[in-house]
């Protein structure tokens, strides 16, 4: 169980969420459900997917897991028809799958600090950026060609995307994924507009940096004190901290909501302590 931030009455509704083997997606999907919803959570990893089914189950709440490659629109439909059978036509879909990959990374945060035998901006391999950029943004747009049907269907539903503070200002060393989540941000709005005749709203949250097993070692040195990059992050963040997955449920549930966000449609919403708004001085 988790604490909700908010109480917002999701009884009745089906809710996809993509990435949902991961922390914050996971994190998703468990407020969703202990809200009411029946919440079908996909992720590539089926085991992490499988497992948090089988908890929430097991707490008393409804949630099924699929297999999910959020790049093939066969494997996608597949698990539509699936979700449909167990659980009934899409109400809400949250784009959470996304992330960055090595090959579209550099070593060096600027040219000028670039060394002999590190990866420079130069030697950044067209088939990594290329991933980056179809796992950010066709991962998004691929489930929403699938699961948005049923919405149109219904004339009723929400789309949430994941962005990124990266969509606002690029981080150093990340160049695909930085303007990949750009994108999202742009994608949102453009379906915000695309959709809003047939009653479905489109928003998305921006999260700010999260400790997770994937980048503590990015983060922090092996006695525990931040690496010069995390201290970077803390300095640009006026909250003075990482943030946890469990601040993000706030504005989610909330931008989800018909009746709290009726005319809420086209935003990008920073949850972030306070990293976007700050200058540095």
């Amino acid at each position: 169980m988790i604490q909700l931030p908010i109480h917002i009455d999701y009884s009745g509704k089906v809710v996809v969420i993509t990435g949902a083997g991961g922390l914050i997606c996971g994190a998703m999907a468990r407020a969703f459900a202990q809200s009411g919803a029946k919440v079908a959570a996909l992720d590539l990893n089926e085991d992490a997917v499988k497992a948090l089914a089988a908890e929430l189950k097991a707490e008393g709440f409804v949630c099924e897991g699929y297999r999910a490659n959020v790049l093939d629109p066969e494997a996608l439909e597949a698990v539509h028809q699936a979700v449909l059978r167990n659980l009934g036509a899409c109400d809400i879909l949250v784009n959470g799958a996304g992330g960055n990959n090595p090959k579209a990374t550099t070593d060096n945060e600027y040219q000028h600090e670039a060394k002999e035998g590190g990866k420079s901006f130069f030697d950044l391999q067209p088939d990594g950026v290329d991933f980056v950029f179809k796992l950010n943004f066709q991962g998004t747009l691929l489930p929403t060609q699938t699961f948005a049907k049923d919405m149109v269907e219904k004339k009723a539903g929400c789309i949430l995307n994941v962005s990124s503070m990266n969509a606002y200002t690029p981080l150093t060393k990340i160049p695909a994924y930085s303007a990949a989540k750009a994108g999202i941000s742009n994608f949102t709005q453009w379906l915000a507009t695309h959709f809003a005749g047939t009653g479905i709203r489109c928003n998305a949250i921006a999260p700010g940096f999260l400790v997770s097993a994937q980048n503590y070692k990015l983060l922090f040195n092996e006695d525990g004190t931040p690496t010069a990059r995390s201290a970077k992050i803390l300095n640009g963040t006026p909250m003075g901290r990482y943030l946890d997955a469990a601040e993000l449920l706030g504005g989610t549930l909330f931008l989800c909501d018909d009746r709290s966000a009726s005319a809420i449609t086209g935003v990008v919403l920073p949850i972030d302590g306070g990293f976007a708004a700050y200058s540095g001085v």
